[in-house]
């Protein structure tokens, strides 16, 4: 069988230009995937006008609240592009230098503080976008409200806090400063036990009466003020959240992405080269002539997805390791990582020769090849919850039966030190390499019946 891998490396010798792309292909194709998959939301930039004087407070009544500092807040979630004016505001976004412009009036403070007023207006920031892409347009608009939400946010859980401190002083009194002086809050606590004094030296009658409408008025409403300092707080975040992790063996980011994109990697290159190599073989008619007694079917079977495997494996291994610049990975894995490409490329490779078994000519092998492994690998990522429950399960066992999704969460198990043990995915992998190994057995009958 030795003498049969050199041949087809001979062959691959003699064609450098198709072993080249059949290496440069899947490799350009898993590592824009894994760019795709595993590229974090950076910082966008944004032009960003802050014409607010500095100065200028939110006030609650005749009481300024402290600095809250939005437009820093604002600057840590995207990348800043300070302007001196509306028109470079304008000229950023149109050059594209930046994704949008947020400028932020010199009037928006005061009109946060008319709010509160018996003429309120409506604060108002502008944003200036270009539009030219549906993607960019909705990128821009999610960015935006997302802001907008956290300033708020921050405006409202400011409010709400000296608002509490407010009703507080209401509530049981104490000294307030109001435009530097200071003043003494008797607070309905305070003011029920006075009205309590009072009524116990009033003689029974009409005064007496009236004073104790006011004490029940002054004991309910302070019953009822109590709560309204919890009730303020609550309503600047009425709901909370409560995450649960039902799987916490979910795959870093990065991992996973890399994990795709040398799944993809071993995938295109062992489908690829063994069902092309077999029906080589057949096309050139070498097949009868070497299966008449130089070699055995099987041997034949088992040689091409050996050379399969091989290549797969010299080929993601070079591909983590220039990942490895970016990403760190862990080398101390390496035997994990070996077991996973091994495991995966051989179940691959047994798939690879069945469609090439399936086929007699290696043009229709390699469009066979294309319009099977691209799709089911992209129907392998779909995640839970995307599409309808059935849909989902007809997505499910297409997965399965195709060997890339247990390649996939061997790879992943391999890469990630966290992460679930490999044995399911290699248990998964080896009833595919027998079944897929079954299938291309068979055809290889009507190989040499053609």
């Amino acid at each position: 069988m030795r003498w049969l891998l050199l041949k087809d490396l001979q062959i691959l010798r003699r064609s450098p230009l198709q072993a080249f792309l059949l290496v440069a292909y899947p490799v350009l194709i898993a590592v824009l995937v894994g760019f795709a998959i595993s590229r974090s939301p950076e910082k966008p930039r944004v032009a960003f006008l802050n014409e607010v004087p500095p100065q200028s407070r939110v006030s609650v009544g005749a009481t300024e609240l402290p600095k809250i500092g939005v437009s820093d807040r604002i600057c840590e979630r995207v990348e800043c592009v300070h302007v001196k004016d509306h028109a470079e505001a304008v000229e950023e976004v149109r050059s594209g230098d930046v994704l949008a412009a947020l400028i932020l009036p010199a009037d928006l403070v005061d009109n946060i503080n008319s709010l509160s007023t018996p003429v309120p207006r409506t604060p108002e920031v502008e944003v200036i976008v270009n539009e030219e892409d549906p993607v960019k347009a909705r990128l821009v608009d999610d960015r935006i409200n997302a802001l907008m939400t956290q300033a708020n946010l921050v405006i409202a859980r400011q409010i709400a806090h000296e608002g509490g401190k407010f009703v507080r002083l209401v509530v049981n009194g104490g000294q307030f400063t109001v435009l530097g002086q200071t003043l003494q809050i008797l607070g309905l606590g305070n003011t029920a036990r006075i009205l309590h004094a009072v009524r116990a030296s009033l003689p029974a009658g009409a005064l007496r009466d009236s004073l104790d409408e006011v004490l029940r008025f002054t004991t309910l409403t302070k019953g009822n003020l109590g709560t309204a300092a919890t009730l303020l707080t609550r309503l600047s975040q009425p709901i909370a959240v409560d995450k649960q992790v039902v799987n916490a063996s979910t795959p870093p980011l990065e991992i996973f992405a890399i994990a795709v994109a040398a799944t993809f990697t071993l995938a295109f290159v062992t489908v690829l080269l063994v069902a092309g190599s077999l029906a080589l073989e057949r096309e050139e008619n070498a097949f009868p002539r070497l299966t008449r007694g130089l070699v055995s079917r099987s041997a034949l079977l088992t040689e091409k997805v050996a050379l399969g495997i091989a290549l797969g494996l010299l080929v993601t291994l070079l591909m983590l390791a220039g990942l490895a610049v970016f990403v760190p990975l862990h080398w101390g894995r390496i035997g994990l990582w070996l077991l996973a490409i091994v495991a995966g490329g051989a179940a691959l490779g047994t798939a690879g020769a069945a469609l090439g078994a399936a086929a007699r000519e290696v043009r229709a092998v390699s469009l066979l090849a294309f319009m099977v492994t691209l799709p089911v690998a992209f129907l392998s990522l779909i995640p839970s919850g995307t599409v309808g429950p059935g849909l989902y399960d007809v997505i499910r066992v297409i997965a399965a039966v195709f060997p890339f999704k247990p390649a996939l969460q061997a790879m992943t198990a391999a890469l990630d030190p966290g992460g679930p043990s490999i044995g399911g995915a290699l248990l998964h992998l080896g009833i595919l390499i027998v079944a897929y190994g079954l299938l291309a057995r068979l055809a290889l009958r009507r190989f040499s019946a053609v």
